[in-house]
């Protein structure tokens, strides 16, 4: 499976392309927002989402037939700005099934602002995050 190529097809809204990365029976949840998805109502919901998008993968990790990706996902205006963690499961190639959690990008909650607890991720955690915990 081409995650990178799916990512950039996703990114690009390229309906055909998206569709070419999946199997036939194929479903997808977005457990955030509790939407379960054929493959078609996927392509739609991605491709008719208004703006234009880009995004970097930060981490793929593969075991077996499961992906676990990391993306940052922003309009190219740069106005907004979200990360998702998508649980990609393939069979022959292609997508079987595709389970995402999608957050918003912001701030620290005032709260914990206001508690001096936490800081900004480090740059080096951000560019090779498996590093962030040794």
């Amino acid at each position: 499976m081409d995650i990178k190529g799916f990512w950039d097809a996703v990114l690009r809204q390229d309906a055909d392309q998206i569709r070419d990365c999946f199997c036939m029976d194929a479903y997808i949840n977005w457990h955030c927002t509790d939407e379960h998805f054929t493959v078609e109502e996927y392509i739609r919901a991605n491709c008719e989402y208004p703006g234009e998008w880009d995004g970097e993968i930060e981490r793929i990790e593969t075991m077996g037939d499961l992906s676990v990706v990391a993306v940052h996902v922003f309009s190219c205006d740069r106005s907004l700005s979200f990360h998702v963690v998508s649980f990609i499961r393939t069979k022959d190639g292609k997508i079987l099934s595709l389970d995402e959690y999608w957050g918003d990008d912001g701030t620290a909650p005032q709260w914990r602002v206001e508690k001096k607890i936490g800081c900004k991720i480090p740059l080096t955690a951000k560019k090779f995050p498996s590093t962030a915990l040794k």
